[in-house]
């Protein structure tokens, strides 16, 4: 799922650690779900705002806790507001998901004062599985194959959390992908690209109050 692949990308497969600031990545996970809610025909997003067009379940037990939320809160529609507050705990609840279908598993690290619990991929086959996800990505723009929405999606989540790098990072090879980014995320639907704007938007201001 959108989320996961997410995720799968921005973490290192071999630490756990967040290849990002931890509120960047929080940032980008919770639009990924917010996104995958989009995909699935359940919400949309018009000037900056989330409208709930289906209360259908979803069939993922993450997604239909994320739009049960959304359902109980009418009164908060702003898409930065959403961000802000599911980004909090979004890695844990994306992490949750993937080990419970074998992708990682946790490992729980101990410090002086504290503990901190990584999701994390600890066997061959999960960490080529993690390994192939950024790969994956890189692999569709370089051909120049045809991009499903989702992925268009996240490319955009990528770019707009600073982790374009970590996809395409050699610069020779990926440079026709490169140059082609851009228009793949300009030919999606006008919510989708909201949310990819909105979450950029977000990511800055946590960097910006980050170096004050």
């Amino acid at each position: 799922m959108l989320a996961d692949q997410f995720f799968l990308i921005a973490h290192e497969d071999r630490t756990g650690r967040s290849r990002l600031h931890p509120r960047a990545t929080g940032l980008g996970l919770a639009a990924a779900l917010l996104g995958e809610l989009m995909l699935e025909g359940r919400l949309r997003v018009f000037d900056g705002d989330l409208y709930i067009e289906s209360r259908q379940p979803p069939r993922d037990s993450l997604s239909h806790s994320v739009l049960e939320l959304l359902i109980a809160q009418p009164q908060h529609r702003e898409v930065r507001t959403w961000l802000a507050y599911l980004s909090q705990d979004a890695a844990d609840r994306v992490g949750e998901r993937l080990m419970r279908s074998g992708a990682v598993e946790s490992v729980t690290r101990r410090r002086m004062l504290s503990t901190q619990t990584f999701y994390m991929p600890n066997n061959e086959a999960q960490r080529n599985a993690a390994a192939w996800a950024p790969m994956r990505l890189a692999n569709i723009m370089v051909r120049g194959m045809e991009m499903s929405t989702s992925d268009r999606l996240l490319a955009g989540l990528v770019v707009a959390t600073g982790l374009t790098r970590h996809v395409l990072w050699d610069f020779e090879v990926h440079r026709h992908a490169l140059t082609q980014l851009p228009t793949a995320i300009g030919t999606l639907p006008e919510d989708f690209r909201q949310l990819i704007e909105q979450t950029e938007a977000s990511v800055g201001s946590v960097l910006a109050v980050g170096r004050r």
